[in-house]
């Protein structure tokens, strides 16, 4: 087992690859109570187009079918694995992105038989076609859910504006329809392929013992058979440039209009040094010019181009990237034209010396005090990991930042790459 000592967070990080693949990491915690373990796998709601294991020619599933696994991974044959869990004294959830699939555990108590039961339920699928029928009642109900809520669709609805191709476009959950063409032998499908160790990835923190762990770990390991490794093909999406949708409107029940600017962003990066260096630069040109400290931001607020519901961010994952600006206001056209204006005009904003370093060292404080969270470690790291980036190398990144770093990244703010998606109230 490897040590990897991390210096400026002082935390020694335990790690192993197992004979079946599997990528296990265990981060002590000494004096905590809590204990949190993440099972990660490569799959999320983008992998619709892929050649399934042992088999040679590309094939279509369903979109949302990724989290309709996630759904069924909790069934197995002599029960809940949540109730299961709630038996050992723990709380369990699981979620999935546009990228990866994640079920996890909380506990104070138990912590081994925690490890197990997560490794043993996600490593075994229990489904029949009838818990499969009644099943996507359950989803179509969520999927209403969040159609009915107007900071998704704003949220949502600005992201599918900006693509024409790319699956990043429909909803994690997938559509009622495309829910009810679901099937068992294409959840199985997916699991499979999707589900191998080498393909997932472990992560436990808190109050452990790493080698006593990882020795539960192994033995555990070493009584299943899994079929033999094979790299994953998933289709390459050929993306235009072009957004495809310029404005939305979607008229519904809320009390003040909402409306996000969205902007595509074309380069896609495969190094992962230089992907975590332009996601972290543009996170500290937002936190420059948005934080609640930040002259801009109060300029806005006072002259009510804004409110407290306004936020800028960047989102890059495996092959897509993109930034969204946004928030409530009775008066959209006036918000819209001042995103415009900055976008227009960020060129012209001077980033000063003084400012840059204290939101550095505010930005490296934050990263330092997530270490007193086993959510935040566990989340963080698994959030990363399958971009090839390691989150315990992320202060150091910050440290590396310049400002010309962040003036470079100013040249993704771009008008033609541009959409405007609105929820207006119904008058």
């Amino acid at each position: 087992m490897e040590k990897i000592y991390y210096q400026t967070l002082k935390e020694t990080l335990f790690h192993e690859k197992l004979e079946n693949g599997l990528e296990v990491y265990l981060l002590p915690k000494v004096g905590f109570e809590k204990t949190y373990g993440l099972f990660s796998t490569n799959f999320g709601s983008i992998d619709t187009t892929f050649v399934p294991l042992g088999q040679k020619e590309m094939i279509k599933v369903e979109d949302g079918i990724a989290h309709f696994l996630e759904h069924k991974m909790f069934d197995m044959k002599d029960g809940d694995a949540a109730d299961k869990f709630a038996k050992l004294g723990a709380s369990s959830n699981a979620f999935t992105s546009s990228s990866r699939t994640a079920y996890l555990f909380s506990t104070t108590t138990n912590e081994n038989a925690c490890v197990e039961l997560l490794l043993n339920f996600v490593q075994s699928l229990d489904i029949t076609d009838e818990s499969v029928e009644k099943e996507k009642g359950i989803i179509c109900q969520e999927i209403k859910m969040y159609d009915d809520d107007p900071d998704w669709r704003v949220y949502f609805g600005a992201i599918a504006n900006l693509y024409h191709k790319h699956p990043v476009r429909i909803d994690i959950a997938g559509t009622c329809d495309t829910v009810n063409n679901t099937y068992k032998d294409m959840l199985e499908l997916c699991y499979h392929t999707f589900y191998h160790p080498h393909n997932m990835m472990l992560f436990v923190v808190g109050n452990i013992q790493p080698e006593e762990l990882m020795d539960v770990i192994k033995e555990n390991q070493n009584k299943k058979h899994f079929l033999p490794e094979t790299s994953i093909q998933r289709k390459k999406i050929e993306e235009p440039e072009s957004v495809a949708v310029k404005e939305q409107i979607d008229i519904m029940q809320v009390e003040m209009n909402k409306l996000i600017v969205s902007i595509k962003v074309n380069d896609i990066m495969t190094n992962p040094q230089e992907k975590i260096k332009r996601e972290l630069s543009f996170n500290l040109l937002f936190d420059l010019y948005f934080s609640k400290s930040s002259v801009l931001y109060n300029e806005w607020l006072s002259k009510g181009y804004i409110n407290e519901t306004f936020s800028a961010n960047f989102t890059q994952e495996r092959d897509y990237a993109f930034i969204l600006i946004g928030g409530d206001q009775d008066d959209y056209h006036l918000l819209q034209k001042t995103i415009f204006d900055f976008i227009e005009h960020i060129d012209d904003l001077v980033i000063e010396q003084e400012d840059f370093e204290r939101i550095k060292r505010k930005t490296i404080g934050n990263f330092i005090n997530s270490y007193n969270s086993p959510e935040s470690i566990a989340n963080s790291f698994s959030r990363y990991y399958f971009e090839g980036i390691c989150s315990f190398e992320l202060v150091n990144y910050v440290s590396k930042i310049t400002i010309a770093d962040l003036n470079e990244v100013k040249k993704y703010f771009n008008k033609e790459y541009a959409s405007t998606y609105i929820v207006k109230k119904d008058k």
